[in-house]
């Protein structure tokens, strides 16, 4: 079973890793409940969902139909004015068949001009305390992709008071020394503050190659190995404060939730410079990018 721990200062021990459920995006009800049953197996009491993902709000309603008292519901809103991100939460609540959302999040805002829009007058962050403020949701995070990713995160807690935020971390990306003193900077914020910390991205392998066949429904390539899955997954656990978002791709899944629940310490430096150096691992991101 998997570790749990506080998600901030929400009151809820999630359970260390997180159902990115981007991974029902394309998928029957049949293979969700499937799904569902791996989760449940493995201690997952925490769905990261999104409007964005297909079908995916549409695969969890039957589960918060049936077990909403064995979730805590996160979802987000892609949307950056007031009215837009109003009407795709209501939308949210209707799809996964629920009358509160535990966590909205701000989703995937990836610049300054971004976070601006969505945090400025007739924002996002305005619909989204709205429905706080309603008692349609009673979380507000934030997330974001990108090298640019620790700074945004970093000044949208300068300006509102988040109960938590997302980005990138792996093993690669973390070889950047900018974007790993970002992401250190940020940790001790969020340390210092009580906000949540969720970490995405941990099998990334590296960019698809060109024309290369896609064999799985991650963006990027991603590990399959159950030892270099171990590993991967150990460098994000092995950091107490962070969550790890599982993969998106349902086949992938029960690797993960199997190398976490076999979490047995942080790997040595030398075993994840080996692994990167043979599988010729690379991050998603490049500087000049």
């Amino acid at each position: 079973m998997l570790a749990k721990q506080a998600f901030g200062k929400t009151g809820h021990e999630s359970s260390r890793c997180l159902f990115g459920a981007a991974a029902l995006s394309g998928v029957t009800q049949a293979v969700a409940e499937r799904t569902l049953e791996v989760l449940l197996r493995h201690g997952v009491n925490h769905i990261d969902v999104a409007a964005s993902y297909g079908e995916a709000e549409l695969r969890v309603g039957p589960w918060m139909k049936r077990q909403r008292g064995d979730f805590f519901l996160a979802t987000k809103t892609g949307e950056r004015g007031r009215t837009k991100a109003r009407d795709e939460i209501r939308r949210s609540l209707e799809r996964l068949q629920t009358d509160r959302i535990d966590l909205i999040q701000l989703h995937a805002v990836q610049t300054m001009e971004e976070l601006e829009a969505a945090l400025g007058t007739d924002g996002a962050l305005e619909a989204a305390a709205d429905a706080r403020a309603e008692g349609l949701v009673r979380f507000i995070g934030i997330t974001s992709h990108g090298l640019l990713a620790p700074a945004v995160l970093l000044r949208a807690l300068e300006r509102f008071e988040f109960a938590s935020v997302l980005l990138p971390y792996n093993y690669p990306l973390m070889q950047n020394p900018e974007y790993a003193a970002g992401f250190d900077r940020l940790a001790g914020v969020c340390a210092g503050r009580g906000v949540a910390l969720q970490t995405i991205k941990s099998i990334c392998r590296r960019p698809w190659g060109e024309g290369a066949e896609h064999t799985t429904t991650t963006w990027y390539e991603p590990l399959t190995e159950k030892k270099n899955i171990d590993l991967a997954v150990r460098f994000v656990l092995g950091r107490p404060q962070l969550f790890l978002n599982t993969v998106s791709d349902v086949a992938l899944l029960p690797r993960v939730l199997e190398a976490a629940s076999r979490f047995s310490g942080t790997p040595e430096d030398s075993e994840m410079q080996k692994m990167a150096a043979d599988l010729a691992m690379r991050p998603l991101w490049a500087p000049e990018e």
